[in-house]
């Protein structure tokens, strides 16, 4: 059973789902050391008890669990691998865990590195947003050692509640990719629908009632459909992010000799969406691109 008074965790990355997931370590009793390449974000938490690192190297230097959320493959091969990251800076022994929706091959890269230093790392992407980082109610998709896996466990229930491991290092975020490619298509399906039952004069809410909890139902439906029809655009995920989860799913895909159409047509409106000004907005906003 892993012991919270010979734990320190380190979290890097404090931003929407961040600040959410790393509050819930800090309220189950866990000492935190913070690292954000915007101190503001962090801000809620360190005046919550939370510690303040400069680096991603001093949270090496301080941590023996180091979880990390940051926005693309770049920054987590920067935060993981360069002069000042976690690897080259890591104690023996420390587990690491990127929660980032990352490339399956950095992943790779990034345990296999670890494993040289005597470090155990993990890829853990998340599902569910906002809400589910808010709740600790996320889908943790798992990749690596089964036994690092089952040593960091106890960690995860703070955050999620669905959390299923996947396989070899690299598999968690194969894994994400599978559930991008799943809502990249659905919430097409998504803003046709709410669009449709505008244009034919329904009131988009009551046919909520009718379509969310049928054989049409998802997530998204549920969760990001009422927000569309209040015009709530507001990012529980950036569109920005979204559009670099599909490349690295067509990336994939395309490696694999696999078409994926409902996957490449996303990527185009949503990246038409970013063009003209959409890139922070959530990946609700795709309702506006019946709107250009």
């Amino acid at each position: 059973m892993l012991q919270i008074e010979n734990t320190i965790i380190g979290f890097v990355g404090t931003g929407v789902m961040g600040k959410s997931m790393a509050g819930h370590l800090l309220n189950a009793g866990f000492p935190l050391v913070v690292y954000s390449r915007t101190k503001d974000k962090a801000e809620e938490l360190l005046a919550k008890g939370a510690t303040w690192a400069a680096s991603p190297k001093e949270v090496a230097e301080k941590a023996n669990i180091i979880i990390t959320i940051v926005g693309y493959p770049a920054d987590v091969e920067e935060v993981y691998l360069g002069e000042n990251g976690i690897i080259p800076n890591g104690k023996e022994n420390t587990y690491v865990i990127d929660m980032t929706t990352s490339t399956p091959t950095l992943a790779s890269k990034i345990y296999t590195e670890a494993k040289k230093k005597g470090i155990f790392a993990l890829d853990a992407p998340v599902s569910g947003g906002d809400i589910g980082a808010k709740e600790g109610k996320l889908s943790i998709m798992v990749g690596g050692d089964k036994e690092v896996f089952l040593a960091m466990e106890p960690v995860f229930k703070h955050l999620g509640t669905n959390i299923v491991y996947q396989g070899k290092a690299g598999s968690g975020q194969h894994t994400k990719m599978c559930n991008q490619i799943a809502i990249a298509s659905n919430m097409i399906g998504v803003c046709e629908a709410v669009v449709y039952a505008e244009k034919a004069g329904l009131n988009p809410d009551t046919v909520l009632k009718s379509i969310s909890t049928g054989a049409a139902g998802s997530w998204s439906l549920s969760n990001l459909a009422p927000r569309m029809i209040n015009g709530n655009f507001d990012p529980g995920f950036y569109i920005k992010h979204f559009i670099k989860d599909m490349n690295i799913a067509l990336q994939e895909a395309d490696a694999m000799g696999l078409e994926t159409p409902g996957l490449a047509l996303a990527k185009k409106m949503y990246s038409e969406l970013a063009e003209i000004g959409e890139e922070n907005s959530g990946t609700q906003a795709l309702y506006k691109y019946w709107d250009r």
